[in-house]
């Protein structure tokens, strides 16, 4: 329920250019054994019914999601016409991020991801149950608004960590730039194509189907991973390994606990998380890879906060009407779309990193267009090519992680990038709020393209391709 934010990942930021950099959407070093095609189907092309679940399900929540991420800003709009108070909503959704990866990350690491997924989305049936029944009953404020994206963030912590993280134990290592094409494909069709216009309809009819609809998808989407992700008598999909074990992920079907005999002593969440924060300060492609996303993701929720300001409304400088606002993420997704078509074939015919440059240094120039250029027909222009750009560097970042992390320690890496990754995008949201007060929404707009493109340029210059080549040498060597 990030606001004004689409995921490509599930969610990559503002409208539709926040870079997936969490190491736990699937990132797991693989080795070739332990990854075997689930049981269902052991064919060399198909996916798998397990895998196909999860599909659905995140297609579901996605949907959800891209209702909830394009309406709740219009209806923020009708409580308050500050940029500060707006700003408060978006930081609300990405505040869990920041206080609870870490822990989070250990969580997902310690029990099964399936059932984790499942307690996480009966969370937030119930909570968008809560709003549905406040904005029926005229309850639902600013005050209360806010504080239903914070809860709704903090399941959400735990879903995108636990669901990301059964990827790369459903599908095989070979199968894993496919896998993440058609996710993330399926993210942006229902989350920007089909849940952007559905938004604005559903505002028009009012706050309680605005939360209504939602509920019941994330209804669905429960439905989805009892049936086809949680264990029905077999071991349990997905759990990593307890730290101290050695135990590998042993596949799509395996608890990944240690072996039978005896059990070493538990260690503390504090030693997890030092674990999992060591990996990732000391990957040489990991780390200056996150840092770079975590300062596009500061800059693009900063840049969606007061976005819906500069573009809706008839004082504002595009003059677009609510209703209508929802078409941009519907064109941001037909870009992504494409992009999750395209990636699969770049990326296995192109060198990684130049592509990773390209899109990230394109993002960064298309931010300035809605300033230089405020045209609606400029705008839609631009959020194909973002889509486009965001999806490709997506889908071939995360591709790249999850041939470098190791499986027993994918949660807790992956709730450390997340704490970095995600949790810069409150302070990014306030701190565009603050600056679109004081100095003018073109100050936040232009500063976040000029960041980006820093961003973007700095990583151009510590990550080539040659280090990407010594990482996977590396980390093959290392799971031998």
């Amino acid at each position: 329920m990030t606001p004004g934010a689409t995921s490509a990942e599930r969610a990559d930021g503002g409208a539709g250019c926040r870079v997936d950099e969490t190491a736990d959407d699937g990132a797991a070093g693989q080795v070739d054994e332990p990854t075997k095609q689930p049981a269902d189907d052991d064919s060399s092309t198909s996916l798998g019914r397990r895998f196909h679940h999860l599909l659905g399900a995140t297609a579901l929540s996605n949907l959800s999601d891209g209702i909830l991420q394009v309406g709740i800003p219009l209806l923020a709009l009708t409580l308050t016409s500050s940029p500060l108070q707006l700003s408060l909503v978006a930081a609300a959704a990405g505040l869990p991020w920041l206080l609870l990866g870490l822990h989070v990350g250990v969580l997902v690491d310690r029990y099964d991801r399936a059932r984790l997924l499942g307690l996480a989305t009966a969370t937030r049936v119930l909570v968008l149950v809560a709003a549905t029944v406040g904005a029926a009953t005229g309850a639902l404020g600013l005050p209360l608004l806010v504080a239903l994206v914070l809860a709704f963030g903090i399941a959400e912590v735990v879903a995108d960590s636990a669901a990301g993280a059964l990827v790369p134990a459903v599908v095989r290592t070979a199968q894993l730039h496919a896998a993440n094409s058609r996710l993330m494909g399926a993210q942006q069709l229902a989350n920007a194509f089909l849940g952007g216009p559905a938004a604005g309809v559903l505002v028009a009819l009012g706050a309680g189907w605005l939360f209504g609809v939602p509920a019941a998808l994330c209804t669905a989407t429960l439905l989805l991973v009892v049936r086809g992700l949680l264990d029905r008598g077999e071991r349990p999909i997905g759990s990593g390994p307890r730290s101290g074990t050695g135990a590998a992920l042993s596949g799509p079907a395996s608890s990944g606990r240690a072996p039978s005999g005896p059990e070493p002593a538990r260690s503390t969440v504090r030693s997890e998380i030092r674990e999992g924060l060591q990996f990732l300060l000391r990957h040489r492609v990991v780390r200056p890879l996150l840092l770079g996303a975590t300062v596009l993701n500061f800059a693009s929720a900063g840049y969606f906060a007061v976005f819906p300001l500069w573009v809706v409304g008839p004082d504002s400088a595009v003059g677009l009407r609510a209703e209508l606002f929802g078409l941009l993420t519907a064109a941001l997704a037909v870009g992504a779309i494409a992009g999750a078509v395209l990636s699969d074939r770049l990326g296995r015919r192109l060198r990684e990193m130049p592509v990773v440059r390209v899109c990230w240094a394109a993002q960064a120039g298309l931010l300035a267009v809605p300033v230089l250029v405020p045209r609606v027909e400029a705008l839609v222009v631009t959020a194909l090519l973002l889509g486009l750009t965001n999806m490709v560097g997506n889908v071939v970042t995360r591709s790249m992680r999850q041939r470098m992390i190791p499986g027993h320690l994918l949660g807790r890496v992956g709730g450390a990038a997340s704490v970095l990754g995600y949790g810069s995008m409150p302070l990014g949201a306030l701190i565009g709020g603050v600056v679109g007060e004081a100095l003018g929404l073109p100050a936040v707009l232009l500063g976040a393209a000029v960041l980006s493109f820093a961003a973007a340029a700095r990583v151009a210059v510590v990550v080539p391709q040659s280090r990407v080549v010594e990482a996977d040498a590396a980390a093959q060597g290392a799971t031998a």
